[in-house]
Parts: structure tokens; C-alpha cells; sequence
């Protein structure tokens, strides 16, 4: 992901039946990309993602947490949420890969998106984030990708925040949604 010539698309990426868009998409340029899940279950949604849902801070949500590998090495740390409603009792509160992926099983569940938003933002990691991206420098900033995908009468159903090194200089993402 530090060439900058890498221009990817955020369409795979909330489309169902994709499956594993980001193996897709790094073998499209002879990568190997893979993910590794850290882990998933019910918690209390984070300020920034309890706002972008429309739920008070603390309100219990499932979350799933994955590393993103490319040929190996970590390129980042994807945490995504959704309301109990959405997800309790689904794959998504398990461990597990999810055959077809996320977004297949989301839209057999009756979710389509309708709206999405995203937010790019730069910071200082937090502990867990240097620990897991491998950060060899203390100094290095992230880059924050946070996605708010929402049905199309508006209800917001999934926030992902995707957290990679600073290094990788640039990202560019481009999207259709009918």
C-alpha cells in the first residue's frame, strides 16, 4: 500500500457477494492479501461510533476487530460495528471467517446500503494500534478510514474504522451505490 499507485475502490467493499474483496484486490496486483480475525462480540460502542449511529455512548454493539496483511505484513487494524439488532446471534459476534463475507451475510439479513459516509483523519496512534500495525516508530501517525454505511431510509447499521501506518501515503477511494 505504498505505492501510490494503488488506487483502490470502496465498491467491493460494501457490494455483497465479493467474498474476500481485499485477497481479490491485492491479487489483481500480485499481492497476497488476507486478514486475520482478533476478535468479535457484544461491547460498549466507542463515542465516535455511538454517535455515528445515533446511540448513546456506552450502548452495547457487536464488534468484530481484523488485522489486514498484505504479503504479510500488517497494513491495518479494522474494527467494525453494528447495533445488537443487526448482528446478536449472527457470525458476526463469532470469531470465525464469515463465508461470503460480512457484506454477503448483511444483505441476506435485509441490510442494503443506501448511504455511506466516510471520514479520513490522521493522528497519533493508541497503544493497542502501534502494538498490533507493528509500528516501529513511536512518532509515526495513522491514518483513520471511518465508514458509516446506512439503509436507504437513513438508519445507520454498520461503522468500520480502519486504522493504517501513516506510510502509506496516500489513499484514494471511489464509489458507486445504486
Amino acid at each position: 500500500m505504498t505505492d501510490e499507485r494503488w488506487t483502490g475502490s470502496s465498491t467491493p467493499y460494501i457490494e455483497s457477494g465479493q467474498g474476500d474483496a481485499w485477497g481479490k484486490e491485492a491479487a489483481e496486483r500480485g499481492h497476497s492479501g488476507t486478514q486475520r480475525i482478533l476478535g468479535a462480540g457484544s461491547q460498549p460502542a466507542p463515542l465516535a461510533v455511538a454517535e455515528a449511529m445515533g446511540v448513546e455512548a456506552g450502548t452495547p454493539v457487536v464488534a468484530r476487530q481484523r488485522l489486514i496483511l498484505l504479503d504479510g505484513e500488517p497494513i491495518e487494524y479494522a474494527n467494525s460495528y453494528w447495533p445488537l439488532g443487526v448482528a446478536e446471534g449472527t457470525q458476526l459476534a463469532a470469531t470465525g471467517k464469515i463465508r461470503g463475507g460480512a457484506v454477503t451475510l448483511l444483505a441476506e439479513l435485509g441490510y442494503r446500503p443506501g448511504a455511506v459516509s466516510e471520514d479520513v483523519q490522521t493522528r497519533p496512534p493508541s497503544k493497542e494500534e502501534a502494538e498490533v500495525l507493528q509500528l516501529a516508530d513511536s512518532s509515526e501517525w495513522v491514518l483513520t478510514l471511518t465508514r458509516t454505511i446506512a439503509t436507504p431510509d437513513g438508519q445507520p447499521y454498520e461503522v468500520s474504522v480502519m486504522v493504517s501506518p501513516g506510510r502509506i501515503g496516500r489513499l484514494h477511494y471511489s464509489m458507486e451505490v445504486d
